[in-house]
């Protein structure tokens, strides 16, 4: 049959299985957004307040699905405010494809008006980026960036297509969707390295990341720790791939992780790092990190081997696929005496006092994983607050907990909140947003659309009235020299939530946010909670960067 251009994105994007998508129109993509007005009853358009919170939209839609996200942008300024929610996706390796309209054909170059040339402002963030030429090339090059965005290590693709090539038309012939195999190629002799490594281990570890969850390899790590007993500790993308009520499963890692945690690495005969890239949070001294330990890395990305911390065996595929042909070759065995010793250091570790006159982070994270459930699906912006959220919030199931951990993206909460929202909206899960007042103040405009859509996220501000996490580090290595983290700013959320047209509540003290919260959890729309905190509460333990375990402050 013969398609336009923008009829042949629409059916493309159906036929992948697309069925929302996040964005913002725009002269130069006004024949795509008139296309799918004609089929709105077979895909949804999301309108947000910015590109930024469609991109990160996308973006939280993808972490909670499994499933590739899309957005949609006009050319210049639309195209260039999705550079950070693909710059965001590209850190944490994300499945998106960006779609731009572009100027046509015969005025790219011209400096014509909103033109700019975003595939090459993009190729340092995606995995592949197209220009489309001639509308006989778009269903392929769209399918293309499906593939790319999900073979290998995931992440975004960006497709630009000029406004005459949604216009012009082609015959168009559907196909069936691809489905992305994840090759690799079996090294047995690594394999039986690694397992016997393994299993001559005596005081192992098994440090985990991001790429855990990419995989689907939930139920694999799950069989390893118990078949081998191996203690694991895991790093803020990978909350939620082991239960916190698994006992081997001892709890978060790095700069904001626990003494336990960060003491078992340093004492461990072996680390076995899985889907995790030791990032300068987590090995924060590369060349004293498992001192006492030989590391067994498993990642899909033969670049990452070795590019932080030297190791001493490593099985390069999916995550899923190597774990599977490695677990049979694992022993059984259990390690009584290392994790007996682990549960002695546990009782050791920062332990933060309540308050009942006051709102504690710790008490706020706790009162939010009791009330809100274990299918709650947490989403967090960057600062003391998501650090807060990853020591205290209960993580039970993978795809629970949205976070931008590369970029360190503020700004990043409200629109993976709405694209999570999007995600979950058939299943009753709750969405709550976990934001601070310096980050919330970047992108809170995504108000207007949680509204307008009335979407029943439950946003909750803690707000100290300063830039916190890098007031921290002023307090830690500045003498106390606060440049421009008191900004003094006078914003009323309360009120600021009302003219948006939402709920808004104020705490002060526990008993008011459980009261709060309580409302909140019966709303039908769109809720806000300001949690109103010390501006001298800290984030803690704290390893300085560069330091070890010898360096870490508890108070």
């Amino acid at each position: 049959m013969i398609l336009t251009g923008a009829e042949i994105l629409t059916e493309v994007l159906i036929e992948q299985g697309v069925d929302t998508i996040f964005g913002y129109p725009g002269g130069a993509v006004l024949n795509i957004y008139d296309t799918l007005y004609k089929n709105q009853d077979r895909i949804t358009h999301i309108l947000t307040a910015h590109e930024q919170g469609a991109s990160h939209a996308a973006d939280g839609y993808a972490r909670a699905t499994g499933k590739t996200g899309v957005v949609l942008a006009t050319s210049g300024p639309g195209a260039t405010n999705l550079v950070t929610g693909i710059a965001t996706a590209y850190m944490d390796s994300i499945p998106m494809v960006a779609i731009t309209g572009n100027v046509g054909t015969s005025l790219l170059g011209r400096d014509s008006f909103q033109e700019i040339y975003i595939t090459g402002i993009t190729m340092p963030i995606t995995k592949h980026n197209f220009l489309v030429n001639k509308v006989e090339d778009l269903a392929d090059i769209i399918r293309d960036a499906f593939r790319i965005a999900n073979t290998g290590r995931k992440g975004p693709v960006l497709i630009d297509i000029p406004k005459d090539v949604t216009a012009n038309k082609c015959e168009f012939e559907s196909k069936k969707p691809i489905q992305v195999i994840q090759r690799y190629q079996k090294d047995m002799k690594a394999m039986k390295t690694a397992a016997d490594m393994i299993n001559q281990a005596q005081r192992p570890v098994i440090y985990y990341g991001g790429g855990v969850g990419l995989s689907n390899a939930e139920a694999e790590l799950n069989e390893l720790v118990d078949k081998a007993g191996i203690p694991a500790t895991y790093t803020v993308m990978a909350a939620g791939a082991l239960s916190d009520d698994k006992e081997l499963n001892i709890g978060l890692i790095g700069m904001h992780g626990t003494r336990t945690s960060n003491h078992v690495i340093n004492k461990a005969d072996l680390v076995v790092a899985i889907g995790a890239r030791f990032s300068d949070r987590v090995a924060l001294n590369p060349k004293r990190f498992a001192s006492e330990a030989k590391i067994i890395q498993i990642d899909i990305d033969v670049s990452e081997v070795n590019k932080n911390v030297l190791v001493d065996a490593y099985l390069v595929g999916d995550v899923k696929q190597v774990l599977t042909d490695l677990i049979p070759m694992v022993e059984e065995k259990q390690h009584p005496e290392w994790v007996e010793q682990i549960k002695e250091w546990q009782r050791h570790d920062y332990h933060p006092k309540d308050s009942e006159e006051k709102l504690r982070p710790h008490q706020v994270m706790h009162t939010i994983s009791e009330m809100c459930g274990e299918d709650t699906v947490y989403v967090t912006d960057v600062g003391q607050h998501q650090m807060w959220a990853a020591q205290f919030l209960h993580h039970v199931h993978p795809r629970s907990f949205l976070t931008s951990g590369g970029l360190g993206t503020m700004g990043y909460g409200y629109g993976a909140a709405i694209g999570a929202q999007m995600a979950v909206k058939d299943t009753g899960k709750q969405v709550v947003h976990i934001t601070g007042d310096g980050s919330f103040h970047m992108n809170l405009n995504e108000a207007c659309t949680a509204v307008s859509y009335n979407l029943p996220i439950i946003t909750v501000i803690m707000n100290n009235s300063v830039l916190g996490m890098v007031r921290q580090w002023q307090t830690a290595f500045y003498e106390k020299r606060y440049s421009h983290t008191d900004p003094e700013r006078k914003t009323d959320f309360v009120k600021l939530g009302e003219a948006f047209g939402l709920t808004a509540y104020r705490a002060t003290n526990p008993a008011e946010f459980k009261e709060a919260l309580k409302k909140a959890l019966n709303a039908k729309g769109p809720v806000w909670i300001e949690c109103i905190i010390e501006k001298d509460e800290k984030v803690l333990p704290m390893i300085p960067a560069g330091g070890t375990i010898e360096d870490i402050i508890m108070d």
